[in-house]
C-alpha cells in the first residue's frame, strides 16, 4: 500500500484581499462538504488545527494603491507560521481559505522550508487568473489579485519581506494553468518576468494532459510540490460559488485529469483551497467539487493503475 500523508487543515477564514466578501466562510464550508472525512476514507491521518484568527475585515478603500494592507500583512503572517510549523512537523498543511491573497504567507513558509530542508520548490497555481498585478495595474487594490506578484518581489515591501528574504520564489518555479483573465498591464509584466502560463487557449489547443505533462516536467525526488487550488479555475457552470468567476473554464473531466496527473507524480507537499465563497454558491455544490476534486488530488481514481 503506497504511503499515505499525515495532513493537517488549517482554516483561514478572511476576505481581507477580495473584492466581495463570504470568502471567510470557505472554511466552513469545505468542512461541512467533508473535506476533512473525504481524507481520513482515503487512509490519511487527518487533523483539523481548526482556524486562524486575524483582524477583521474593514472594507476600506485603497491607501496608496493597497487595500487593507495592514490587515493582509497580519494575516498573512498568521498563515505563513501556521503552514511552516506543520512541515517542520513533518506534516502535509492544507491552507482552507479564505482568499487567496493567503498565497503569499502560505507560498513563503513553503519556500522556507524548501530551503531549510534543501528541497526544490515548484508551485503549481490553479487559477483564472494569474494574480501578478501591482497598484500600478489595477486601480481596485485588492490584493487578492497580486499575490503571485508579491511572491516574485514586486509589490508592497510589507508582503514582499513577509519571510525576511525577497523574493520568496522565483518566477521559473511557478507554473499557472487554467488562466483566462489578465489585465494589459499585468499580460506586460508577465512577460518581463518569464512566467510559465498554460491558459486556455493553450488548453483547448493541446489538450489538458499535455499541458499538465509539460507543467510538471522537470521534478524530482527532491522536489516539494505545491498545488495554490483557487476554485474559479473551475467553469463556472460547475462551480458557481466564487465571487471573480470568469467563463470558459475546465470542465469536470478536465480538473479531475488535472489533480490525477499531480497524484501520479507524487511530490505534493501542500496544498491551499481559496476563494470559495458560499454565500454566492448553489447548495454548497461548489464546496461539495471541490473536495472532490481534492480526494482525486490524493489518489481517488476511477480504476487501480500501475
Amino acid at each position: 500500500m503506497p504511503h499515505r500523508p499525515s495532513v493537517s487543515l488549517i482554516g483561514a477564514p478572511t476576505d481581507i484581499g477580495a473584492g466581495h466578501r463570504g470568502a471567510r466562510l470557505g472554511p466552513e464550508a469545505l468542512r461541512i462538504a467533508g473535506i476533512g472525512e473525504a481524507l481520513a476514507a482515503s487512509g490519511m491521518d487527518v487533523l483539523d488545527r481548526g482556524n486562524l484568527d486575524g483582524p477583521r475585515n474593514p472594507w476600506a478603500a485603497p491607501v496608496e494603491g493597497y487595500r487593507h494592507i495592514a490587515e493582509v500583512t497580519e494575516w498573512n503572517r498568521i498563515v505563513m507560521e501556521a503552514v511552516l510549523a506543520e512541515l517542520r512537523g513533518g506534516r502535509m498543511p492544507i491552507m482552507l481559505g479564505g482568499d487567496h491573497c493567503l498565497g503569499v504567507g502560505s507560498i513563503t513558509a513553503v519556500a522556507r522550508w524548501c530551503r531549510e530542508a534543501g528541497r526544490k520548490l515548484r508551485v503549481v497555481w490553479l487559477d483564472a487568473h494569474a494574480d501578478f498585478n501591482t497598484s500600478d495595474v489595477t486601480p481596485s487594490g485588492n490584493v487578492h489579485g497580486m499575490p503571485v506578484a508579491c511572491l516574485c518581489g514586486l509589490g508592497p515591501q510589507p508582503l514582499t519581506h513577509l519571510g525576511g528574504d525577497s523574493p520568496a520564489m522565483r518566477a521559473e518555479d511557478i507554473r499557472q494553468i487554467g488562466i483566462r483573465s489578465v489585465d494589459p498591464g499585468e499580460r506586460e509584466l508577465i512577460r518581463r518576468y518569464g512566467l510559465d502560463v498554460y491558459d486556455m487557449r493553450y488548453i483547448d489547443e493541446v489538450g489538458m494532459r499535455a499541458a499538465m505533462a509539460e507543467a510538471l516536467d522537470g521534478m524530482d525526488a527532491d522536489t516539494h510540490l505545491h498545488v495554490s487550488f483557487d476554485v474559479d479555475f473551475l467553469d463556472p457552470s460547475i462551480a458557481p460559488g466564487v465571487g471573480t468567476t470568469v467563463p470558459g473554464g475546465p470542465t469536470y473531466r478536465e480538473a479531475q485529469l488535472c489533480m490525477e496527473m499531480i497524484c501520479d507524480t507524487g511530490r505534493l507537499g501542500s496544498l491551499d483551497i481559496v476563494e470559495l465563497n458560499p454565500l454566492i454558491d448553489d447548495h454548497n455544490r461548489t464546496a461539495v467539487l471541490a473536495v472532490d476534486l481534492v480526494e482525486s488530488l490524493f489518489g481517488k481514481s476511477t480504476l487501480l493503475r500501475d
